[in-house]
C-alpha cells in the first residue's frame, strides 16, 4: 500500500466519522467545562485538606487534557488547518501553554513557567492561571454554544432586558464567589447584603463599600473584585459588540435605539470587531497605567513581593480607567504612604479622565485612521459628541479645581505644598464626577465643597463612558437652551450645530428624572436611616451626598456608608443599579415594545415660570 493510499484510508475514515466524533466532544464538553468549574470554585473558594486538594488539581488537570485534545480534534477536521490556527490564535496560545506546562511537570517534576514568574518575584501564578485559563475555556465554550445552537435564532428578546440582565448576572455571581470562606479574612463567610452590597458596587463601577477591601478581603476576594470591575466597566460598550457577536438571536432594527445611547448609531449595526476593539483599547490604556504606577509608587509602600506590586498597579489603574474608585489601601489614597505621591495621583486623574471621557471620543481622538485623516485634510475636525465631551469635562475640571482650591487650601488641603494643592483640588475635582477615590479626607471638608462635590457627581462623565451622572452631553444640551431663551433667539446652537426638539426633550428628561430619583432615594434613607441623622456632626447633607454618589455611580462618601442599616444598603444598592444601567434602560426592557403616536394633538399655550 503506497503512503498516498494509506492517506487516503486515513482521511476517509476520519472524515466518515467526523460529525459523530464532534458530536461527542460537544456534549461532554459541558459536563467537563462544570465539572471542571466547579472544582476550580471549590479549591480557591473553600479550605481544603491536602487530600481533597490533590483531588481538585487532578481534576482541573483532567480538564485542561480534554482541552489539548479536542483543540486537535477540531484542527485535524478542519478543512483549512492554516485558517483555523489564524481563527483561533489565542485558544491555541493556551493550549500550547497548557501542553508546555504538563511536559515540564510529567518529566521534570516543575512548571518552567511558573518558575519564570517566581523568579521575578510573582509567588501567586499557578493559582491565577488555572483560574484565567479555566473561565477563558468556559467562554470559549459558551460562545461557540450561543453561535450554533438552533434554539437561540428562535427566541427574540429586547437588547435592553438582555443588558440589563447581564449586569443582574454579574452581580449575583459576584456575590456568591464573595461569599464563599476563602474570599474574606472573617471566620466563615461574608453576610449576603455586604457581599451584594460590594459586588454590585464593582459590578456597577460606583466604589461604595460597606467593607474595607484592605482588611476585609484576602487576595482572591479582591482579584474577584478586579474581575467584577473590569466586566461591569466594559459592559455597557461591549454590549453592542455582544449583540454583533450572537447575531443570530432575533432582535428587531426598532429595538436597536436603546442601545444606541450607549454605542452610537454608526457602531452598533456595522462594526462585528467593535467587542474586541473595545477590550483592546481599554486594556491598552490601563495597561500604560499599571506600569506607570508600577515604577511611581511612593518609596514609603512596603509590597510582600514584586507580585503584590504589580497587581495593587493593574488594581488600581482599572479601578481608575473604569471610574469605579475602589482602592485596596487602607483608607485609600489618602494612607499615609500613598498620600503625598502626587505623581502617582496625576496618572491615576488621567486614567479617571479619559475613562470618563467616553470610548467613542477617544476613537475619535486617538484612532490612527482618523489621525491621518486630519493630518492630511487640516480642514477636518473631530465630532461633535467629542467636542461636548472633551470641551465641557475640561471646563468643568478647570473650574471646579479653581473652586475647590480657594474653598478647601486652608481646610482639607492644609499643610501641603503649592503643587500638592493644586494636584489634591485636580484631584478632588476630577474624580468626583466619576470615581470615588480621594487623597484628602472627604468627610472634613466644608459644606460649600460638599455641594460643588455634589454638583459635579450629578453632572458625571461624558456619554459611552464608564462614569454615571446625567452626562456633559445633557448639560452642554440644556444650557445652549438656557443661553437661547436668555439672548431671546429662536434655536438653540452649540458649536454652529442646531439642537433639535428631540435632544433638548431627552435631555430635560434625564435631568429631571436624576432629580426625582434623588429625592426619592434621600427621602428613602431619611425614614431608614434616623440613627445617623441623630449622631453628633450628622446631617441630612449626609444622606444626600450618599444617594446622590450611588445613583451617580461615584462612590464619594461622607462616611456613613459602613454606618446604613441592612434596608439602608439594599435602597443604596438599588440606587447603584439604576444609576448604572439607566432608568430608561429598565423602563424599555420592563415595557418590551416601542410605541408610535400617527396622531397629533392641538399644540397648548400656557406661561412658564
Amino acid at each position: 500500500m503506497s503512503w498516498q493510499h494509506f492517506r487516503e484510508k486515513v482521511n476517509l475514515f476520519l472524515f466518515r466519522n467526523k460529525p459523530v466524533v464532534l458530536k461527542i466532544f460537544k456534549g461532554t464538553n459541558i459536563a467537563v467545562n462544570l465539572i471542571a468549574l466547579s472544582s476550580v470554585l471549590w479549591m480557591y473558594g473553600f479550605r481544603l485538606s491536602p487530600e481533597e486538594e490533590q483531588l481538585a488539581i487532578r481534576i482541573i488537570r483532567f480538564s485542561f487534557g480534554f482541552y489539548i485534545i479536542h483543540y486537535f480534534i477540531r484542527f485535524i477536521y478542519d478543512f483549512n488547518p492554516i485558517g483555523f490556527i489564524k481563527s483561533t490564535w489565542f485558544e491555541g496560545l493556551m493550549i500550547f501553554i497548557l501542553l508546555f506546562e504538563g511536559i515540564s511537570h510529567t518529566f521534570y517534576d516543575t512548571l518552567w513557567i511558573g518558575k519564570i514568574f517566581e523568579n521575578f518575584g510573582f509567588t501567586g501564578y499557578t493559582g491565577i492561571s488555572r483560574v484565567i485559563i479555566q473561565v477563558y475555556f468556559l467562554m470559549v465554550f459558551v460562545i461557540e454554544f450561543v453561535r450554533n445552537n438552533e434554539f437561540f435564532p428562535r427566541i427574540r428578546l429586547n437588547p435592553a432586558f438582555i443588558f440589563v440582565l447581564s449586569f443582574i448576572c454579574i452581580i449575583l455571581g459576584g456575590a456568591l464567589l464573595l461569599m464563599l470562606p476563602e474570599m474574606t479574612v472573617r471566620p466563615g463567610s461574608m453576610p449576603f447584603v455586604d457581599a451584594l452590597f460590594t459586588s454590585t458596587s464593582a459590578t456597577c463601577v460606583t466604589g461604595l463599600m460597606t467593607v474595607d477591601t484592605h482588611t476585609a478581603l484576602t487576595f482572591k476576594g479582591q482579584f474577584v473584585i478586579l474581575c467584577l470591575i473590569k466586566l461591569g466597566g466594559t459592559n455597557i460598550i461591549a454590549f453592542g459588540g455582544f449583540l454583533s457577536l450572537v447575531s443570530k438571536i432575533g432582535v428587531g432594527v426598532k429595538q436597536h435605539k436603546v442601545i444606541e445611547g450607549f454605542v452610537a448609531k454608526d457602531n452598533i449595526l456595522s462594526a462585528s470587531g467593535m467587542l474586541g476593539k473595545v477590550i483592546l483599547w481599554t486594556t491598552s490604556i490601563e495597561l500604560l497605567g499599571a506600569t506607570a504606577l508600577y515604577f511611581l509608587w511612593s518609596p514609603g509602600v512596603s509590597w510582600y513581593d514584586t507580585g503584590e506590586r504589580v497587581f495593587y498597579s493593574v488594581f488600581h489603574a482599572v479601578s481608575a480607567f473604569n471610574n469605579a474608585g475602589i482602592s485596596l489601601f487602607q483608607d485609600g489614597l489618602f494612607n499615609e504612604s500613598v498620600r503625598f505621591n502626587y505623581l502617582a495621583h496625576w496618572v491615576i486623574i488621567l486614567e479617571i479622565f479619559f475613562g470618563a471621557l467616553g470610548i467613542l471620543a477617544i476613537f475619535d481622538l486617538f484612532e490612527p485612521s482618523k489621525l491621518r485623516d486630519r493630518l492630511k485634510h487640516p480642514w477636518k475636525q473631530i465630532q461633535f459628541s467629542t467636542k461636548i465631551a472633551l470641551y465641557v469635562s475640561l471646563m468643568l475640571i478647570v473650574s471646579g479645581a479653581c473652586i475647590f482650591f480657594f474653598l478647601e487650601k486652608d481646610g482639607v488641603l492644609a499643610g501641603q505644598s503649592l503643587f500638592g494643592k493644586i494636584t489634591g483640588a485636580v484631584f478632588q475635582t476630577v474624580t468626583p464626577r466619576t470615581a470615588g477615590f480621594n487623597t484628602v479626607n472627604i468627610s472634613m471638608m466644608g459644606v460649600p465643597a460638599a455641594i460643588l462635590t455634589i454638583g459635579l457627581m450629578y453632572v458625571g462623565a461624558s456619554s459611552t463612558s464608564t462614569g454615571g451622572g446625567i452626562k456633559t452631553s445633557t448639560l452642554a444640551i440644556i444650557w445652549s437652551d438656557i443661553r437661547t431663551v436668555m439672548l431671546g433667539r429662536e434655536r438653540a446652537v452649540l458649536w454652529k450645530r442646531t439642537i433639535g426638539h428631540n435632544l433638548k426633550s431627552s435631555a430635560y428628561s434625564i435631568a429631571v428624572i436624576y432629580i426625582v430619583m434623588i429625592f426619592l432615594g434621600t427621602f428613602l434613607l431619611s425614614i431608614t436611616e434616623k440613627a445617623i441623622l441623630q449622631m453628633p456632626g450628622r446631617s441630612l447633607l449626609d444622606l444626600i451626598f450618599e444617594i446622590v454618589s450611588a445613583y451617580c455611580t461615584v462612590g464619594s462618601t461622607l462616611g456613613i456608608t459602613g454606618l446604613l442599616t441592612v434596608v439602608g444598603k439594599y435602597i443604596v444598592i438599588a440606587w447603584m443599579f439604576i444609576g448604572r444601567v439607566g432608568t430608561f434602560t429598565i423602563a424599555f426592557a420592563l415595557a418590551g415594545k416601542f410605541s408610535k403616536e400617527n396622531f397629533k394633538y392641538p399644540e397648548a399655550e400656557c406661561m412658564v415660570g
